[in-house]
């Protein structure tokens, strides 16, 4: 049996809350189910910030209320403090990710607090939530290098990342938040972090800023881990961060995981449909890297695809 590899497609919420055109609701939950149709089964649907914050999340209620989706399903939502988990517990969030950025100067400049304040922030809200019997997710952000600050020290990112988990929660996710990072820094700061941290309760969130993404998820599997985030069209982008490209693409990481032995649950050609609905929505094409290879595939008589889903034998 292949090994596992967990992909969180990340669309509706990051891949969408920096873009110029706004998404209605109704786009929103027609991109979600897109991507459980093409059997993806942990989605980070929206967020709940502040609406004038993000004009783009203003809809969290409505994009979470009676949302259809199979019993092992995981839909998460994104809460940056105690007031937006209220607000995602009574639309029906069933699990919730709290986000710290790594310095100081991120986090006065995105959400006007210190470090301190913010790191104490995020452990009320996960405490909170974990007495809600939430699932839980924790992001350490500019976790290899700051717009403002430069490189991250790997000791920092591993205490915060320890904190973040001692408070509640459930998987830690480190957040290349600007793509800045490469091979060798994912080497870095996980030859760290995974003496502290089992592999199972990391994953990784890269963006492709310097077209490096895909490789720091392979180096990032090279050490265990097999939990990422990734993006339908490889879209999105931090509004706080300058400098923040689009995401990992998820049919890149999905790709390369079935071609590699992995099993990710994921049908490759159904996510055509999900890339093409994210391009709608946005009103530009969108793709990642292997997009035009995989409709190739699906317009052939005699198509290759069905061996690089399944991957090996």
């Amino acid at each position: 049996m292949a090994a596992a590899l967990h992909i969180t497609d990340v669309g509706p919420r990051d891949g969408l809350q920096s873009q110029a055109t706004l998404v209605d609701t109704i786009g929103k939950r027609e991109l979600i189910a897109a991507l459980l149709a093409a059997g993806l089964r942990r989605i980070e649907a929206t967020s709940f910030v502040s609406p004038q914050a993000v004009p783009q999340m203003a809809d969290a209620e409505a994009v979470l209320k009676d949302l259809a989706a199979p019993a092992e399903a995981r839909v998460s939502a994104l809460v940056p403090n105690r007031r937006g988990l209220q607000r995602a517990v009574e639309a029906g969030a069933r699990e919730v990710a709290v986000v710290l950025s790594a310095t100081e100067t991120m986090n006065q400049k995105n959400i006007r607090m210190s470090l301190e304040v913010a790191l104490q922030t995020c452990k009320d809200t996960l405490a909170e939530a974990v007495a809600a019997g939430l699932r839980t997710r924790a992001y350490v952000a500019v976790a290899f290098a700051c717009p403002f600050e430069g490189v991250t020290p790997t000791a920092r990112v591993v205490e915060l990342a320890l904190q973040m988990q001692a408070a509640g929660a459930g998987e830690v996710v480190i957040a290349d938040t600007i793509g800045a990072g490469a091979p060798a820094d994912v080497d870095r700061v996980l030859a760290t972090l995974l003496k502290e941290l089992p592999a199972e309760l990391v994953g990784m969130h890269f963006h492709d800023t310097r077209g490096m993404a895909l490789a720091n998820a392979w180096s990032a599997i090279g050490h265990g881990v097999r939990r990422f985030d990734a993006c339908i069209g490889g879209v999105g982008g931090c509004p706080f961060a300058p400098g923040a490209a689009g995401n990992l693409a998820t049919e890149d990481l999905a790709l390369m995981a079935a071609q590699c032995g992995f099993d990710t649950g994921i049908q490759l050609d159904r996510l055509l449909q999900a890339i093409d609905i994210t391009g709608r929505l946005v009103g530009y094409p969108v793709g990642g890297r292997s997009a035009r290879w995989l409709r190739r595939q699906t317009s052939t008589a005699v198509s290759p695809l069905s061996a690089a889903v399944s991957g090996p034998a």
